[in-house]
């Protein structure tokens, strides 16, 4: 854990923010689950560690990454927020069958969406990005 610590100690300066305990604790759960949590698998997650963080610090600390860059948040269908530390462009593939998510990148991809939304712009709607969550289900293969 020493090296995301390092990771995680170097991001927040980058992003002008104060290293607290806090924000490490959250971030070390992040980089340690993996599966773009919900605010709840965090919150356990920390707690084993500072069983005595308020559920409302780990909230606001997610908000203040999240506000700041350090994190993104999103929604899947019906189900509460979930986070996650990459922030180099992906994708993410949703198992409907497990709520499991995983990061998805393709650069041909990304060059069809761009293509088409240079040629059928959206009136009145700047975009900033194009993330797609693309739902299914994993074969066993």
């Amino acid at each position: 854990m020493e090296a995301h610590t390092d990771a995680i100690r170097e991001k927040l300066k980058n992003k002008g923010l104060k290293i607290t305990p806090q924000r490490i604790s959250v971030l070390e759960a992040l980089y340690a689950l993996q599966d773009h949590p919900a605010a709840e698998q965090i919150i356990d997650f920390v707690r084993k560690k500072n069983p005595n963080i308020a559920t409302g610090t780990v909230y606001k600390t997610l908000d203040t990454l999240v506000k700041n860059g350090v994190v993104t948040k999103f929604r899947t269908e019906g189900e509460a927020a979930r986070y996650d530390c990459i922030l180099t462009h992906h994708h993410h593939l949703f198992s409907s069958d497990n709520d499991h998510i995983e990061d998805y990148e393709n650069e041909e991809l990304d060059r069809l969406l761009s293509d088409f939304f240079k040629a059928h712009s959206i009136p009145n709607f700047e975009i900033k990005s194009i993330k797609l969550q693309i739902k299914g289900r994993f074969s066993s293969s």
